[in-house]
């Protein structure tokens, strides 16, 4: 007996408000932006304690993306995942009208041992105003102690690796890599479902209350991987974009019908541009959506 194709499932974006914020992803992608607020971050697909991504429609809709990996994982997520205790990726978009701070996420072991959670990220530049670029890693030759002396003098900036991005660019963000996001970007991540982030120095730049916003030298310092100089950008490989213990990241050009997955697995979907249809379901610029496991419809 055939079954019934299933329908990728969508959710409700929450919205970050955050100092470097602006309204991009509101003009790009259409996304339903409070007013008068700097969004910096749309939490597309999330399951967090402090933030859960809601079903928007079809059979699951109202359902909490915790409630469906807790009670529906074998039919949406197939057969070969962790034994964790929440969805293990959180997708989200990022819009950098000025720069991130300089930050650093821990590795599993030294998050083990600070009480935090490990992240690994990749980041994929949806587009890039002229000048637009991204901090990584060090400059060859650089130093704990120089790299110390020289947040205490306010120089850290001569000492950090920074690469020109355009639209179509890739970067994988290991755990321990110094990193920020410049201004200019407007950024896909995937990402560990981690919120852990140790804040190195925020360019003298008050939050959203007025105050100096909270840095975490001690532990970015335990962090931070001293032997990261200059990485480069992802060099795409066929469709291959990234592939790292935590999850792997393709491009697609769709010019026809195509099977969403090849596996008995789950995949998570973004448009860039145009518009897809699965399973009578259409999908725009902007969307996130998650094609369950046991799929039997194209894109």
């Amino acid at each position: 007996m055939e079954h019934a194709p299933v329908a990728p499932i969508l959710f409700q974006p929450i919205f970050q408000e955050r100092v470097w914020g602006g309204r991009k992803l509101a003009d790009a992608f259409g996304k339903p932006f409070p007013p008068q607020k700097s969004i910096g971050e749309a939490w597309e697909i999330v399951d967090r304690e402090e933030a859960q991504s809601v079903v928007r429609q079809g059979v699951y809709r109202g359902k909490t993306l915790h409630e469906l990996w807790c009670n529906e994982r074998r039919e949406i997520f197939g057969d070969h995942l962790p034994d964790a205790p929440r969805f293990p990726i959180l997708a989200k978009l990022l819009d950098a009208r000025e720069t991130l701070s300089l930050q650093v996420h821990p590795t599993a072991e030294v998050a083990a041992e600070l009480g935090g959670e490990s992240k690994t990220e990749t980041w994929y530049v949806a587009s890039a105003e002229p000048g637009a670029g991204l901090f990584v890693g060090l400059k060859a030759g650089a130093t704990r102690d120089g790299f110390e002396r020289a947040l205490h003098e306010g120089t850290v900036i001569d000492l950090l690796h920074r690469l020109d991005v355009k639209a179509g660019d890739a970067l994988l963000v290991p755990s321990g890599r110094l990193h920020a996001i410049g201004a200019g970007n407007l950024i896909v991540e995937i990402q560990q479902n981690s919120d852990t982030t140790y804040r190195v120095f925020d360019w003298d730049r008050p939050g959203t209350d007025g105050q100096p916003r909270k840095l975490h030298l001690a532990e970015a310092m335990r962090a931070i991987d001293f032997g990261d100089f200059e990485p480069r950008l992802v060099r795409q490989e066929g469709e291959l974009l990234v592939r790292c213990p935590e999850f792997t990241l393709e491009k697609w050009d769709l010019a026809e019908p195509r099977a969403a997955l090849d596996r008995a697995a789950f995949a998570i979907f973004f448009c860039l541009g145009g518009v897809l249809k699965m399973s009578g379901v259409e999908m725009c610029a902007g969307d996130f959506f998650l094609v369950p496991a046991t799929v039997g419809d194209t894109p």
